[in-house]
């Protein structure tokens, strides 16, 4: 065979294989938008005795304000929920459940706050792509500690390095996901971990229950980056 020939049957095969690989690439990377980095078997159907663990109907049907009123501890759940919890059919997009958590957050780290919950929502596009699956999203908390890191930056801080009142909650759990691929309802979870940090105050205006911890108004400071907490 004429050596200029054999080449161009060698890039051409080359080129059609490089278009398959592209292609492939392509449907595993909408069907990941579905099942997340970690899956599980398809979900069995919802049962009329209620929400579970693993129900969709555990998401509101539009963006909730976040309670950002209690113990720091509870505001910390409250806001990691809000962070994980919603609905591409509810016809919201991510900038209204990011605006959620706008409302509770720090002037002081407005902007900062902001771009670290957007790192943790879809982008718009992919916001798209997963409205045409029907993908609902929310979050089951196993544990919300203090870092034991926290407690040493807090001893090592020069004075007015940490603002007043700041706290750090680090919370793990379990994210679900459900959503259709055809036909076929498909749930996926993944083990989250992440740090939530806080600014609070006493509330003077609210006279707690006795025994219970001194309610007060907490805004939300930053946030670690996803499954980089501090320990």
């Amino acid at each position: 065979m004429d050596p200029t020939a054999r080449r161009r049957r060698t890039v051409l095969i080359a080129a059609i294989a490089g278009g398959l690989i592209l292609l492939l690439l392509i449907g595993v990377g909408v069907y990941g938008l579905i099942r997340g980095p970690q899956t599980t078997e398809p979900a069995e159907p919802a049962r009329p005795d209620g929400p579970t663990a693993t129900s969709p109907t555990l998401v509101p049907a539009e963006p909730e304000p976040v309670v950002a009123l209690g113990g720091p501890e509870e505001i910390a759940g409250a806001v990691a929920e809000a962070l994980f919890t919603w609905d591409t059919s509810s016809g919201y997009g991510p900038a209204d459940y990011a605006q959620m958590l706008a409302n509770v957050t720090a002037d002081m780290e407005a902007d900062a706050a902001a771009s670290d919950v957007r790192a943790y929502l879809p982008t718009a596009e992919a916001w798209a792509q997963l409205r045409t699956h029907q993908t609902r999203q929310w979050l089951t908390i196993d544990t919300i500690e203090t870092p034991a890191a926290w407690d040493d930056a807090v001893v090592q801080a020069a004075p007015g390095q940490i603002p007043d009142g700041a706290v750090a909650y680090t919370i793990t759990g379990t994210r679900h996901r459900t959503g259709y691929w055809g036909a076929d309802r498909i749930t996926t979870t993944h083990e989250v971990a992440f740090t939530v940090f806080l600014t609070c105050t006493p509330d003077r205006n609210v006279a707690p229950p006795p025994a219970d911890p001194m309610t007060e108004n907490c805004s939300l400071l930053r946030l670690s980056l996803l499954d980089n907490p501090l320990r």
